[in-house]
């Protein structure tokens, strides 16, 4: 199998993550202190509401439900699994750079593009954080959660369900395009959520379908390096 089509594979995807996932969970813990809530991502947060509706109350039932997706993938592809795992993994970081660096560099262009079509947009705010370790804990959950949600879940079955109407490149289109409005309008909803600002939401359905498009050619777990990398060059490097 082919480095390109191996990073598609859950079992590459399964390793990868493992570790961020780690990174995560054991952060919000030894940072949040006594409110370890305030570290986690929205997108974790909702997973979590949603499970204590089904009168799932385990703090470790988030990351074991991604776990076990993952798992469930993995035993259904086990007889195509790759070689050379821990090399695949670091392509895959490695890739995860240079897809966060291409959204950044599209972030760097929207603003002036903008500007050239006579667009007439709320600039977004900026805000300093109170802690860059806190917020890289917040923004690697970030790409594991949201990436779940948004692109293994809702995406794919956005995708079965238009597909069926809409069959082909065309309903694939549909279905990222409606995947990532609803990403992108995610990040309003709630106490939580960020004033509707219509600078910041067009940017997020560009970032949705961006994310949508690494997570199509290059599979789930470069999606997840990239979302991450890129939010935290963005809300800690830059």
């Amino acid at each position: 199998m082919s480095y390109w089509k191996a990073t598609r594979h859950p079992g590459p995807s399964l390793l990868f993550l493992a570790p961020l996932l780690a990174v995560y969970e054991i952060g919000v813990v030894k940072l949040g202190g006594a409110m370890p809530l305030a570290l986690r991502n929205g997108a974790d947060a909702w997973l979590r509401w949603g499970l204590e509706t089904f009168g799932v109350q385990s703090r470790h039932a988030a990351p074991a439900l991604i776990v076990a997706i993952l798992g469930v993938w993995l035993y259904r592809k086990r007889d195509s699994t790759p070689d050379d795992l821990p090399g695949l993994c670091l392509g895959m970081a490695l890739e995860s750079v240079a897809a966060a660096l291409g959204l950044w560099a599209l972030s760097r262009a929207y603003g002036p593009l903008l500007d050239y079509w006579e667009f007439t947009l709320a600039t977004p705010s900026a805000g300093a954080p109170d802690s860059a370790y806190g917020l890289v804990v917040t923004y690697v959950g970030a790409g594991i959660y949201e990436e779940t949600i948004f692109r293994l879940i809702l995406f794919s079955g956005l995708s079965l369900v238009i597909g069926a109407v809409v069959p082909g490149k065309l309903g694939t289109f549909f279905a990222a395009l409606l995947g990532a409005a609803v990403f992108a309008a995610a990040h309003h909803l709630g106490p939580h959520g960020e004033p509707t600002d219509g600078f910041n939401f067009l940017f997020r359905v560009l970032a949705g379908l961006f994310f949508t498009l690494v997570y199509c050619l290059r599979g789930f777990g470069i999606a997840v390096g990239c979302h991450a990398c890129y939010d935290v060059l963005v809300g800690v490097a830059m």
